[in-house]
C-alpha cells in the first residue's frame, strides 16, 4: 500500500482548490479567496484553435508554449505533445502549479505560475529515461475529490508492459530519471487511469483504466478495486465484459443498454503485460478498437458512477479486418451499480461509423472531459482518411443528446507565419494529409482553482510544428522528439 508522504498530508487541505485532469466537481464550493487571476495571452505563440459557430462568445488565451522563456528558469523549454494535465493552487496559497504529460517526449513537466496565472518557471519531474513510455492522459487525484492524494497519475502506453506513474505534485525534484510506476495498477498500454470520486463508493478505491491497444486482444476497459481508500497496491484488477460473453465491439449498437460486469484477472499481481493480455479470451472481455480517455460525470452522488469513455477506432485491416471494431470512433456510457462497482450497464451514445448519423463527422475521438451537464469529445485523426476537417472538440449534451462543434484546431495555413506551423509532409513519412494532422491533449476544468466560472485549460499537440531546437531543448534526455506544443485557456465554456 502506498503511503501518503508528510508533505502530501500537509497539502490535503490546500488541495481543496485543485483542478482535475478529468475535470473538477461542478458542485464544489469555491474556497479560494477573491481571485487575483488575470486571464491573458502570456505566451509568445498565438492560440492554435478557433471557436466554431454557436461558441463565438468563448475567449481563448495562449498560456504557455515551447517558444516561451520563463524568467525564473531561462533554460527550461516546455516540451512537445502536451497531453494529460492538472492545475493546483500552491501550498502557500500564492500562485499555481501545473503538471503536464509531454507525450512523445516521454516526460512530465511542472510549470509554476504567479497569482495572476502568468507562467514564471518550469522543470521536468520525469525525463524520458524515467518516463520510458509515451505518456498520454493523466488524472490529478485530490483528497477532497477522491479521498486520497494529491497525486498525478500519468498513464504510459505504447508497450504491453507499460505502467502508470505516480507523481507527488509538490515533491522535491531530484529523481528525474527514476521511474515511478504503480505496480498495483497493472500492465496496460494505457491512455488514462481515473479514480472515481469518493462519493461513488464510500470506503473503497475504484480506478478505471482505458487500454489503447489495437492488436488481436483489443483494447480493454480495466477496473482496479480495493476496499481501502488510497490503496493502490493491495486490490484486484478486472476486465469489462458483457454478461452474455459477446466480445465483438460492433455488436453493441446505439439505442440499447447492455448488462456488463468486470471479471477478475486471476493472480494478476504475478502476471506480465503479455500474460494479462492472454486472459482476454478466457475471460471473454470486450475487444474494443483502442480505448482512449475516460472520465466520470461531475456533481457528486450517483453522477460519480456514470462514466464516459472514447474508443478512437482502427483501420479495417489486421485485427479489424473482420470489421468487428469501430473505425471512426465511438463514445460509450458506463453506469455502475450503486451497490457494486463490478456490475452495470453499457451503451453507445455516439457512433462515428454511422456516417449519416449525429456523430457522422467523427475523426477518431481521443481525449474526453465530462462536467455535470456535458461531455466534451476531442479528436485525433488516425490518418486513414479522407479527413474533412481539422480536429474538432464536440459538446454532447447529456440531457438532450444534442451534439455541437465547439473548437477546431487552427494550423495557420494562410497566416504570415504559416511556414512555422504548416509543414505537413516535411518531416513525416508518409506525408500527412491536408486536414487532421494535429490533435488535442487534456481539456481540464479549472474554474474552482482560479475562482473564475467556466474556465478550462486545453493542451494542443501541433505535430507539424517541429525544429531542431525543440529536440535540443525540452526534457533532456527527451527521446529525440523535435516537436513543440502549447497550452491555452478557454474561457466561457459551459460546465
Amino acid at each position: 500500500m502506498l503511503k501518503t508522504s508528510t508533505s502530501a498530508r500537509l497539502l490535503t487541505a490546500l488541495a481543496l482548490s485543485a483542478g482535475l485532469a478529468a475535470c473538477s466537481d461542478d458542485n464544489t464550493p469555491n474556497v479560494a479567496p477573491p481571485t487575483a487571476v488575470k486571464l491573458d495571452n502570456y505566451s509568445a505563440t498565438p492560440v492554435l484553435a478557433t471557436a466554431q459557430p454557436g461558441f463565438t462568445n468563448l475567449k481563448l488565451y495562449s498560456l504557455i508554449s515551447s517558444d516561451d522563456q520563463l524568467a525564473a528558469t531561462p533554460d527550461f523549454m516546455f516540451g512537445g505533445s502536451a497531453d494529460g494535465a492538472g492545475l493546483l493552487r500552491n501550498p502557500d496559497g500564492k500562485g499555481f502549479t501545473m503538471l503536464v504529460n509531454n507525450e512523445d517526449n516521454r516526460a512530465i513537466s511542472r510549470v509554476r505560475f504567479d497569482e495572476t496565472l502568468r507562467p514564471i518557471g518550469g522543470e521536468y519531474m520525469l525525463n524520458s529515461d524515467g518516463g520510458r513510455w509515451r505518456l498520454c492522459s493523466a488524472t490529478l487525484v485530490t483528497p477532497e475529490e477522491h479521498g486520497f492524494g494529491p497525486y498525478f497519475l500519468s498513464a504510459g502506453e505504447s508497450a504491453v508492459d507499460a505502467q502508470t506513474h505516480l507523481i507527488q505534485p509538490f515533491a522535491d525534484n531530484n529523481t528525474q530519471s527514476t521511474p515511478k510506476p504503480v505496480k498495483g495498477l497493472g500492465y496496460w498500454s494505457a491512455e488514462n487511469a481515473v479514480p472515481l470520486p469518493k462519493t461513488a463508493y464510500a470506503g473503497k478505491t475504484v480506478i478505471l483504466t482505458g487500454e489503447d491497444a489495437s492488436d488481436a486482444s483489443g483494447g480493454q476497459v480495466a477496473l482496479y478495486l480495493s476496499n481501502t481508500v488510497g490503496d493502490l497496491d493491495g486490490g484486484q484488477q478486472y476486465m469489462l465484459r458483457r454478461k452474455d460473453l459477446n466480445q465483438r465491439e460492433k455488436d453493441l449498437v446505439v439505442g440499447q443498454k447492455y448488462e456488463v460486469e468486470f471479471a477478475a484477472i486471476p493472480n494478476y499481481q504475478s502476471l506480465t503485460g503479455a500474460q494479462m493480455q492472454a486472459q482476454v479470451d478466457p475471460l471473454k472481455a470486450i475487444k474494443f478498437g483502442r480505448v482512449e480517455d475516460l472520465d466520470y460525470r461531475k456533481g457528486g452522488g450517483a453522477n460519480g458512477r456514470e462514466v464516459y469513455f472514447n474508443v478512437t477506432g482502427q483501420a479495417i485491416s489486421g485485427a479489424n479486418a473482420d470489421q468487428s471494431r469501430t473505425m471512426w470512433g465511438r463514445v460509450y456510457r458506463l453506469v455502475l451499480s450503486e451497490q457494486n462497482p463490478l456490475v452495470g450497464t453499457l451503451e453507445v451514445v455516439l457512433d462515428g461509423d454511422d456516417r449519416g448519423g449525429k456523430a457522422g463527422a467523427f475523426q477518431n475521438p481521443d481525449n474526453i472531459c465530462v462536467t455535470s451537464r456535458y461531455v466534451y469529445v476531442q479528436e485525433d485523426s488516425n490518418g486513414y482518411g479522407p479527413e474533412t476537417h481539422d480536429a474538432y472538440i464536440y459538446q454532447y449534451d447529456i440531457a438532450t443528446g444534442g451534439l455541437k462543434t465547439v473548437l477546431e484546431l487552427d494550423h495557420r495555413r494562410t497566416a504570415p507565419d504559416k511556414d512555422k506551423y504548416n509543414v505537413a509532409g516535411a518531416t513525416y513519412t508518409p506525408a500527412l494529409s491536408d486536414k487532421g494532422d494535429w490533435e488535442y491533449g487534456a481539456l481540464v476544468d479549472v474554474s474552482d482553482v482560479v475562482n473564475i466560472p467556466d474556465t478550462f485549460i486545453l493542451c494542443i499537440q501541433p505535430h507539424t510544428w517541429r525544429a531542431q531546437k525543440y529536440k535540443d531543448g525540452g526534457a533532456k534526455p527527451n527521446n529525440g522528439n523535435d516537436q513543440a506544443s502549447q497550452v491555452i485557456i478557454v474561457s466561457g465554456l459551459p460546465r
